[in-house]
């Protein structure tokens, strides 16, 4: 048996049966500050000679040497299963095709070590980041792997790092939703115990660590895709016919605690039900131990019963975030998606229940019939990204969003999405003037509208193929006692840090180079114009 190894970008996915890639040098193009990833790829292939019987797995463990002060995390890339192509694709766009359905390479196990078996291709990713006081110029990273009973292997990756370092993003938020339910559920916790608290902020510094800077916040259990596991964090006591009172206790503990992981803004619970603002949200008494609402799901969103809540949840609301100093780092919903000319009405009836009662509050809504924006029923619309660039055309304020769709030669982040794609989306968010990203999926692990559990390394699509999309619904997967992030979440990092690149060096928006972006389905999709565009940035920062 031989085994073969070789180097690789971040944008690259390694399948069961690809072949050997003939080794090649690797250079990366770094700023001083910034984390970076590589891989090495792995096929042990039987002996021809042995007439088609092949062996046991070799154990192959791998190790980095980095220049002093540097880290280097090693992780093995684990494969799951894809049952279809995700539809509405094309050939330019998809990656995968010849081994979908099959296995697909996405989540990150931090293993150094494998039994790789006989003509198998397997893949280690190895994310870099730089000494804090590193000396611009020509690095060396290498790698060793050692095969049992083989000779070692070595392969040195070469790392340019310019005399640049980017500034934090600014002006940009990053907003997915993140499911308290799902923590609470695959973490077998109760709502909100200790485990609860000692398990969660491992997730708050994943977002961070990722750039992501919003959090959800669960004051009410969110009014999101089905009905919800409680995990509605105030706890609300009813003291008389339409009278309650409210404890903080737990709200406080939990924008303490995302605080102290990194998180900055804070994402309020839609105050109204999804996809048509008809109802007012399920809220329960106490925290929802044991599900006793504190109305019938049908009560309406302007009603009387709800109006009372309303009338005395907003005024403590508001004085807690100015208390906690929130207030100016908070971002407030109506309702999820609503469309057409009812559901229009709908929401501009909450809206006026919300500016009667709440004058200080400003919302935001995922929203794409333009009308909205012109008629600004919302403060700030967050249209997909099918229609996003009509509301810049038209001077309107927004953030931007994709989730199922739209899919072809748009922008997006699934399992047959190529990784270089998915690195554009820095790229294209500062392209135009968007003031933010949302995203609704980091960590969706249940079957689609229901509290069913699914297992996230077999089911990538909330068993709901094929409207929604494999890859859509999570980012990360559940780990013993936190996220085991994706391939996908990874590059998508790497490319708001593409984002902080560009803003550091204050590049017009509409300058030369980046006029290859045409709109969210017209611009570059290839690992080398990212490299080269990256490699002209940086050079030209440095000389300056």
């Amino acid at each position: 048996m031989k085994l073969h190894s070789w180097l690789a970008t971040s944008l690259v996915r390694h399948y069961p049966a690809t072949p050997v890639v003939s080794v090649r040098p690797l250079s990366l193009d770094v700023a001083r500050n910034e984390r970076f990833s590589f891989q090495v790829g792995l096929r042990l292939e039987s002996d021809p000679a042995s007439g088609g019987r092949w062996d046991y797995p070799v154990e192959v463990k791998l190790e980095a040497e980095a220049p002093e002060g540097w880290t280097v995390r090693v992780r093995r890339v684990g494969y799951v299963p894809m049952r279809h192509l995700n539809t509405s694709m094309n050939v330019e766009d998809a990656d995968g095709l010849g081994h979908i359905p099959g296995y697909v390479p996405d989540p990150l196990f931090d293993e150094t070590a494998f039994p790789l078996p006989v003509n198998e291709t397997h893949a280690f990713w190895f994310t870099v980041t730089p000494a804090t006081k590193v000396e611009p110029g020509a690095h060396t990273l290498t790698v060793r792997i050692l095969p049992k009973d083989q000779p070692v292997q070595t392969q040195k990756v070469k790392v340019c790092v310019h005399d640049v370092s980017v500034r934090p993003r600014r002006d940009f938020r990053v907003m997915q939703w993140f499911y308290n339910d799902a923590i609470l559920d695959f973490h077998d916790c109760a709502a909100f115990d200790e485990r609860y608290w000692g398990i969660v902020p491992n997730y708050f510094r994943n977002l961070t660590e990722h750039g992501q800077d919003v959090v959800y916040a669960p004051v009410f259990t969110p009014p999101l895709d089905g009905v919800k596991r409680p995990s509605q964090l105030l706890n609300v006591k009813r003291t008389g016919r339409d009278k309650y009172r409210f404890d903080w206790r737990d709200v406080k503990r939990y924008v303490d605690l995302a605080a102290s992981c990194g998180v900055r803004n804070f994402e309020w619970t839609h105050l109204f039900t999804q996809w048509g603002v008809k109802c007012a949200i399920r809220i329960y008494e106490n925290q929802g131990a044991d599900e006793k609402l504190l109305w019938t799901p049908d009560t309406g969103a302007t009603s009387d019963t709800y109006r009372a809540f309303l009338s005395q949840f907003l005024p403590e609301f508001h004085n807690f975030l100015k208390v906690e100093k929130l207030l100016k780092r908070s971002y407030f919903h109506v309702s999820d998606e609503p469309h057409g000319a009812e559901h229009q009405e709908n929401y501009r009836k909450a809206r006026a229940v919300l500016r009667e009662l709440a004058p200080w509050m400003k919302v935001m809504d995922a929203l794409s019939e333009i009308e909205f924006g012109r008629l600004r029923l919302t403060d700030m619309p967050v249209p997909s990204i099918g229609t996003a660039l009509n509301f810049v055309k038209e001077g309107i304020p927004c953030w931007c969003y994709y989730c199922c769709g739209p899919r072809g030669r748009y922008l997006n982040r699934l399992l047959d999405t190529p990784l270089a794609k998915i690195r554009m989306n820095g790229w294209l968010f500062y392209r135009w003037p968007f003031q933010g990203f949302l995203h609704w999926g980091y960590n969706y692990w249940y079957k689609s509208q229901t509290r069913t559990r699914i297992d996230p390394f077999s089911v990538q699509d909330g068993m709901s193929w094929p409207g929604w999309a494999y890859g859509d619904t999570f980012m990360v997967y559940p780990g013993a006692d936190g996220p085991i992030d994706s391939m996908r979440w990874e590059v998508f990092a790497d490319s708001m840090q593409d984002y902080a690149l560009l803003q550091t060096l204050d590049v017009e928006r509409d300058a030369k180079l980046l006029q290859d972006m045409k709109s969210f389905e017209d611009f570059p999709k290839s690992a080398d114009w990212v490299a080269r565009t990256r490699r002209k940035l940086l050079t030209a920062a440095a000389k300056a």
